[in-house]
């Protein structure tokens, strides 16, 4: 009886009648779409947590090789945590400027 055990139960799409142009035609499907941008927010931030630490623990372990031994996971860090946060950009992520990429 009762409730599952597991996973919750959501979406991992956007909704698709929600129009961008007009955002408030259907209140539902918008607020939908602020959870699903949430959501999608959480993940990346989250994801950039996890880099960092990986960047600390690396750091400690490698000592006085940090910079050629963690270099991968700085790019890797530098790179999540480009356009994503609270209040930093109010703009969507598809519409931030390109990442530059290095050619080595």
């Amino acid at each position: 009886m009762g409730r599952r055990k597991g996973v919750p139960e959501f979406d991992e799409t956007a909704p698709d009648d929600f129009d961008p142009a007009n955002p408030y035609k259907d209140p539902v499907a918008m607020l939908e779409m602020r959870e699903h941008i949430v959501r999608e927010k959480w993940i990346d931030i989250e994801k950039a947590k996890i880099l960092r630490d990986k960047v600390r623990w690396c750091y400690r372990i490698e000592g006085v090789n940090h910079l050629q031994k963690c270099r991968h996971l700085v790019r890797q860090y530098l790179d999540a945590t480009r356009g994503i946060g609270w209040g930093k950009d109010g703009r969507h992520p598809s519409l931030h400027g390109p990442k530059v990429e290095e050619v080595e």
